[in-house]
């Protein structure tokens, strides 16, 4: 059940390096995150799947050494675009209108009008915009996770400018903006394992305006 595979998940303290994540699994949370709703369509960011732990063993240490980045099997390195360009807006209309039989003057014009007010902005505001995108997907991310019965842990908590430099992001046009450890949970050493899931009610949450 969906609100089972809520409660079950929780952002894991401590995963268990002796238990690989299977491969198909990952690639159904990838599917879900390329799935996921972005802004006007065009997925402005990346994900770079990391599983050589020589590597995750360099990020680790940015990313306040937190032990999930190497004792998980694998970590999604959500990486955002560093700006919008017209290049890269043509890019999506171009592959737009390949699989929807062709450019219509509807598709081209809604995408010159969104160039018209995306390429004047500032760099750093339109990769904000497009790092909210990025947040999205996690999401989407972390139910598949939980649907695949596999622990993730979302992290903000790591030096961004250090890890695009152990990635070559910068050469990429991205930059990084969340960590998705993907593993299984090691219940022994987690401290948070079992613990009542903390919530605000539904009154306490919820506004009302009818």
């Amino acid at each position: 059940m969906f609100y089972e595979k809520l409660d079950w998940r929780y952002a894991t303290k401590a995963m268990d390096p002796t238990k690989p994540v299977p491969e198909e699994k990952i690639e159904r949370i990838l599917e879900a995150i390329r799935m996921a709703p972005t802004s006007s369509g065009l997925q402005p960011f990346q994900i770079l799947l990391v599983t050589d732990p020589a590597l995750r063993a360099r990020i680790a240490p940015v990313a306040w050494n937190q032990k999930q980045i190497v004792d998980g099997s694998a970590l999604l390195v959500f990486a955002a675009w560093d700006n919008y360009t017209e290049a890269r807006i043509d890019a999506f209309v171009d592959l737009t209108a390949s699989l929807r039989g062709g450019l219509t003057d509807a598709l081209k014009g809604y995408y010159d009008n969104l160039k018209a007010t995306y390429l004047p902005r500032d760099a750093h505001v339109n990769h904000e915009h497009a790092a909210r995108q990025a947040y999205i997907a996690l999401g989407f991310a972390l139910m598949a996770a939980a649907e695949e019965g596999v622990d993730a842990t979302p992290m903000e908590g790591f030096d961004p400018a250090a890890v695009d430099e152990i990635l070559g992001l910068g050469d990429l046009g991205l930059k990084s903006v969340l960590l998705l450890p993907l593993g299984y949970r090691d219940a022994e050493k987690d401290w948070l394992h079992g613990r009542a899931k903390v919530r605000k009610s539904r009154a306490d949450l919820v506004i009302e305006r009818r």
